[in-house]
């Protein structure tokens, strides 16, 4: 059970993880995934699985639409049970495989290069 909303843990492929991130695209497991084993974890990826959807509206006779296909989605966790996304982020825990400090911006992919480098005080 897991203390709250920001420490989730489960079972993936047999392995009790801590929960990095759901739902997330091939995209971002090729982003996290290597990231997460520089800094020295053993990360499993699952696939997720399927939404539920609600019971579709009766079609027309003789007309059946096929359910539109569910989109890819992965379940990231590292064996680490006491890994913490956001401790490891704020915490500055985490590096990249140049050895510079992984910044929430970076985490997010909104920058390319995490810019820990230089206070923003220096920069005024």
């Amino acid at each position: 059970m897991a203390i709250n909303k920001n420490h989730e843990f489960e079972e993936l492929d047999g392995v009790k993880c801590a929960i990095v991130e759901k739902n997330v695209s091939h995209n971002r497991v090729d982003f996290l995934k290597p990231l997460l084993e520089t800094n020295g974890y053993t990360v499993v990826v699952v696939a997720s699985p399927p939404p539920k959807a609600a019971p579709a509206a009766p079609a027309a006779e003789g007309t059946e639409a096929p359910p539109p296909p569910a989109p890819e989605t992965f379940t990231i966790g590292v064996t680490d049970v006491m890994f913490n996304a956001t401790n490891a982020i704020f915490g500055r825990l985490l590096k990249t495989a140049s050895g510079r400090i992984v910044t929430l911006a970076y985490w997010k992919q909104k920058e390319r290069f995490p810019h820990d480098q230089i206070p923003y005080y220096e920069n005024l």
